[in-house]
C-alpha cells in the first residue's frame, strides 16, 4: 500500500501548525509510559505539535525522559496518580489551542479520572481518537455516544478484543469469531471509526466501508503498541486526511513498522519503542 500524497508532499512554505496539533491526555502514576509512547509516536508520523498532559506531581519524573519535542500540560490528580475530575476547566480552556484530542492510553480506572473521560466526551466539539481507558470509560455509558448532538469531523474507537468484550457485554471468544460484523454494526450504531485490533485489525466506518489489514505479526502483542498506533492515527487526522483514510494508513503502517523491527529486533526480542524507531523507514517503503 502507498501513503497519499498529501502525507509525502509538503509545500515549500510549510509550518508546524500545518499538521496539527496533538493533545494526548494519557498516562499516570503507574503507567506514565503510555502517553509518552503515544507522543513520540505522532512526532515520528508527521505531526506539527503535540501536547502531553501530565499529573502534576510526576512531572519532573518525565522530563527527564521524554523526548524534547513534547509539550507538556501539568493537570490535577488524585492522591493516587490518576487524573482529577478538577483538571475539566484547565482541559476545556485548552481544548481551544489544538486540533486533535486524544484520549485514553495509560490513564486507569479511577473513578474521578472516568467521570472526567465522560465529561469532555460529552462536550468536546475536535476529532477525538479514544483508546483503551478512553473506551473503558465508555463501558455501561454507551448512550453517551448515542446522545451526542455535536458535529464531529472525526471520532474513533480502537479497541482490541477484550475492551471491546467489556463494552458490549459479550465474550471475548464471540467477538473474535464475529469481528467484522461487530465492527460494522458498531460503528453504524455509534456514528464513529471502529478499529478492532488484532490479527488482521478491521478497520469500519458507519457507511459500511470496511478495511482489513494483512501487515503486523505477533511481536506486537507487547505493551505499548496500541499506545503507539493511537499516536499515529491522531497524527494522520492532524494531517488533514479524513477519518476512515488516517486510520486505514495508520494501522497499515504501524504493522509494517512492527515487520519491520521483528526483522531486526526478532518477535520475542522487539517492544513498541522499536515499532517508532521503524516508522520513518515505513514511511521510506510506503513512499
Amino acid at each position: 500500500m502507498r501513503l497519499p500524497r498529501q502525507l509525502l508532499l509538503r509545500k515549500l512554505n510549510s509550518h508546524k501548525g500545518d499538521f496539527g496539533h496533538i493533545f494526548i491526555l494519557a498516562g499516570s502514576y503507574r503507567f506514565s509510559g503510555a502517553g509518552l509512547l503515544c507522543a513520540e509516536s505522532a512526532l515520528r508520523s508527521g505531526a506539527g505539535l503535540v501536547t502531553l498532559a501530565v499529573p502534576e506531581k510526576i512531572i519532573n519524573a518525565i522530563i527527564k525522559v521524554k523526548p524534547k519535542e513534547i509539550m507538556l500540560l501539568p493537570l490535577n490528580q488524585t492522591e493516587e496518580g490518576f487524573f482529577s475530575f478538577k483538571s475539566y476547566k484547565k482541559i476545556k480552556d485548552f481544548l481551544k489551542k489544538i486540533d486533535i484530542l486524544v484520549i485514553g492510553p495509560g490513564l486507569g480506572q479511577h473513578n474521578s479520572t472516568q467521570k472526567l473521560i465522560r465529561k469532555i466526551i460529552m462536550g468536546i466539539d475536535k476529532p477525538l481518537v479514544l483508546d483503551a481507558d478512553g473506551i473503558n470509560a465508555l463501558v455501561g455509558h454507551l448512550k453517551i455516544l448515542s446522545a451526542i448532538r455535536y458535529t464531529l469531523s472525526a471520532r474513533i474507537l480502537t479497541p482490541h478484543p477484550g475492551e471491546m468484550a467489556r463494552l458490549l457485554g459479550k465474550s471475548v471468544e464471540e467477538i473474535q469469531r464475529n469481528r467484522k460484523n461487530i465492527a460494522k454494526s458498531f460503528s453504524k450504531s455509534y456514528n464513529c471509526i471502529l478499529v478492532l485490533k488484532g490479527y488482521k485489525t478491521v478497520v469500519a466506518e458507519p457507511a459500511g466501508k470496511i478495511y482489513i489489514n494483512n501487515t503486523g505479526n505477533p511481536g506486537m502483542a507487547t505493551a505499548g503498541s496500541g499506545d503507539v498506533l493511537t499516536g499515529i492515527i491522531a497524527s494522520f487526522l492532524g494531517q488533514g486526511l479524513d477519518a476512515f483514510s488516517a486510520v486505514k494508513y495508520a494501522v497499515y503502517l504501524h504493522g509494517l513498522a512492527g515487520d519491520l523491527a521483528a526483522k531486526e529486533k526478532t518477535q520475542l526480542g522487539m517492544i513498541a519503542s522499536d515499532i517508532i524507531e521503524k516508522i520513518p523507514e515505513a514511511i521510506k517503503i510506503s513512499a
